[in-house]
C-alpha cells in the first residue's frame, strides 16, 4: 500500500508541475493576442516601469530592442505555439491527475522528445535555469518509465486471477481453505490493491 501513495503523490507533483505550465502559456498565449494591433514596445514600456525594473539591465534592453520588430504575423505565431505547448502540458497534467495510464505514456513520449532540444540549448547558452529545467524533464521521465515497469511487472499477475479462481481444490469443501483458495485470496487482494493505484 505504501508504493501506491508514493507513486499518488509522484504522479500528482508531476501534474501539479504540468498544468503550472500549461496555465502559465496559455496566460501568454492570451496576453500575446491581447497585443494585437497596438503598440507592443510601449506597452512593454509601460509594464517595466510599473514594476520599476531597471531598464538599463542587459535582459531588459535586449527585450527593448527586439519588440519594435515584433509585428501583428509574429504575435499571431507565438500565441499559436503557444496555445499549443499550453495545450499538451494541459493534457499532460490533467491525465497524470487522473492516474491515467495513456497519460505516463504521453508525458514520457513529449518530455523526452524535448530533452536532445534542452542539450542542444545548454551546450551553445547554458544557464542554471535551463539546467535546472533538464533535470527536472529528466527526472519526470526517469520516474514515469519506473512506474510503468512496475506496472508492467505486475500486469501478469492479474492475468493469473481467473485462472487461479476458475481452479477448484479438491476436498476443500468443508473446515479450513485449501491452500489454492488461501493464494487465491492473497492473489485478489494485490489485484484491488492495483485496481487502487489506477
Amino acid at each position: 500500500m505504501p508504493k501506491s501513495k508514493t507513486h499518488s503523490r509522484g504522479l500528482m507533483l508531476i501534474a501539479a508541475f504540468k498544468l503550472l505550465k500549461g496555465f502559465a502559456l496559455l496566460a501568454l498565449a492570451i496576453g500575446a493576442l491581447r497585443l494585437l494591433h497596438r503598440d507592443v514596445a510601449g506597452v512593454a514600456d509601460q509594464w517595466i516601469n510599473a514594476f520599476r525594473v531597471d531598464p538599463h539591465n542587459r535582459y531588459i534592453y535586449w527585450l527593448l530592442a527586439k519588440l519594435p520588430s515584433v509585428d501583428d504575423r509574429k504575435l499571431r505565431e507565438l500565441s499559436a505555439g503557444t496555445f499549443i505547448y499550453a495545450a499538451v502540458f494541459l493534457t499532460e497534467g490533467t491525465g497524470l491527475a487522473l492516474h491515467k495510464r495513456w497519460a505516463e505514456y504521453f508525458t514520457i513520449i513529449t518530455t523526452s522528445s524535448f530533452l536532445p532540444l534542452e542539450v542542444y540549448e545548454i551546450i551553445h547558452h547554458a544557464t542554471i535555469a535551463k539546467v535546472v529545467a533538464l533535470l527536472i524533464n529528466i527526472a519526470v521521465v526517469v520516474y514515469l518509465v519506473r512506474e510503468l515497469r512496475r506496472y508492467q511487472k505486475a500486469e501478469p499477475r492479474r492475468g493469473s486471477v481467473s485462472n487461479v479462481r476458475s481452479q477448484s481444490t479438491p476436498g476443500s469443501g468443508g473446515g479450513s481453505p485449501g491452500p489454492l483458495k488461501v493464494e487465491t485470496a492473497e492473489v485478489a487482494r494485490d489485484v484491488d490493491n492495483l485496481a487502487d493505484e489506477k
